[in-house]
């Protein structure tokens, strides 16, 4: 019999993968440039030529392309372990970390590694919409903790969601779909919480951090979590600091200071043999070992913000300017997210309807794009703009 489930999840993609293949079938049926499209997290900042170089050097060489332990290469997570410790401490060893398929199968492996039938998943908005898709793999019910209007979270409603039943929080900082920079104070409140419900109910609270935005911020402090919170495990991917989406390379590492930090290593090996997910590219896993302190040039997306934000809340629009990563929330002059959405597509604008990130009446646009995209909607947002209405 064929998994319904699965039908379903191929025949009904998430609204920004709905919007991005929309873009890209009117544009093959249009022409080039006939939408203006800001629905997917591509990153538009070039690859730093340091990679370029590491890549072509690399590719020849014997046994590059060989399986590595399941894990990953042993030689290259000493060399991200070493990373670690130097930019962060913690005593980390190339046995905590997982080299993974980006931070997707991260993700999934962490759920599926610290959660069991029955568990609980707390997700707090607003949140990337796959983690849904990731804890439903897992088995695990996700519940959902509401944001203030500066996108912090709702800490009394978070305090009364964790129970018995809590496995995991989520957190997402620099935040896909805000850019929200959760501060120390915030993050310090959040452990303090964390701490306290484990003690209650009996046992530990992980943390899951992830963090594929860290090195995309303008000028805000993105604090290390695991020298917070011990209970911590961190899902990380270069697809944004070293503009390698296509390549898919990241891990999970497992905080050496996480109770039961042997048994957690174990059951992310296990996940990850379970899913399939073992032996991340073996090219690239050399890649970033190469190049653990090397990042994109942010300017790129610090400019367009400065612009988009500028503009839009020039003309009247309710949005929060973000920290870091590269989207922009703005507040839906129409009440609802989805209504101003197909609003804007009418017009040729593609931007994502906040529903699926649990913030329904907001829209993300994804300012990773050519300048000159946002130049040429500029104009067509002054025709959507609340004066307008």
């Amino acid at each position: 019999m064929l998994n319904q489930r699965m039908i379903q999840l191929g025949t009904n993609r998430s609204a920004i993968r709905e919007l991005f293949e929309f873009g890209k079938h009117y544009e093959h049926d249009h022409g080039e440039g006939s939408v203006l499209d800001f629905s997917l997290g591509n990153p538009s900042a070039p690859l730093p030529e340091v990679a370029e170089k590491v890549m072509r050097e690399l590719i020849g060489v014997k046994g590059v392309h060989d399986y590595t332990s399941a894990p990953g290469d042993i030689a290259a997570r000493k060399l991200l372990a070493a990373s670690l410790d130097r930019r962060f401490g913690g005593e980390f060893t190339f046995n905590h970390l997982y080299m993974t398929m980006g931070a997707s199968a991260a993700l999934t492996i962490a759920f599926c590694a610290l959660t069991s039938e029955e568990d609980e998943i707390v997700l707090l908005a607003p949140y990337f919409p796959e983690y849904m898709v990731f804890a439903q793999r897992a088995g695990a019910k996700v519940v959902v903790v509401s944001a203030d209007e500066e996108f912090n979270p709702d800490f009394e409603q978070l305090e009364r969601a964790i129970n018995p039943h809590t496995a995991l929080v989520v957190v997402n900082s620099p935040n896909n779909p805000s850019g929200k920079v959760y501060s120390r104070a915030t993050l310090e409140r959040l452990a303090d919480i964390l701490t306290a419900k484990s003690q209650e109910i009996g046992h530990p609270v992980y943390l899951v951090s992830d963090e594929p935005y860290r090195e995309i911020t303008y000028g805000a402090e993105v604090a290390w979590i695991p020298s917070i919170y011990p209970d911590t495990v961190v899902c990380y991917s270069w697809s944004k600091s070293l503009s390698l989406p296509g390549e898919r390379i990241g891990y999970v590492a497992v905080n050496p200071a996480c109770r039961h930090a042997d048994d957690i290593i174990a059951a992310v090996a296990g996940a990850g043999r379970s899913l399939g997910y073992v032996c991340a590219s073996s090219l690239f896993q050399r890649v970033v070992a190469s190049l653990p302190d090397t990042t994109c040039d942010v300017n790129v997306y610090k400019t367009n913000r400065d612009l988009l934000y500028t503009a839009l809340n020039g003309m009247g629009y309710h949005c929060i300017s973000p920290d870091g990563a590269f989207y922009l929330m703005v507040k839906s002059p129409l009440g609802d997210g989805q209504d101003f959405s197909d609003r804007a597509k009418e017009l040729g604008l593609l931007i994502v309807p906040g529903e699926s990130f649990g913030v329904k009446d907001w829209v993300r646009i994804a300012y990773c794009v050519p300048k000159e995209r946002i130049e040429r909607a500029i104009p067509l947002f002054e025709k959507l703009a609340p004066a307008h209405e």
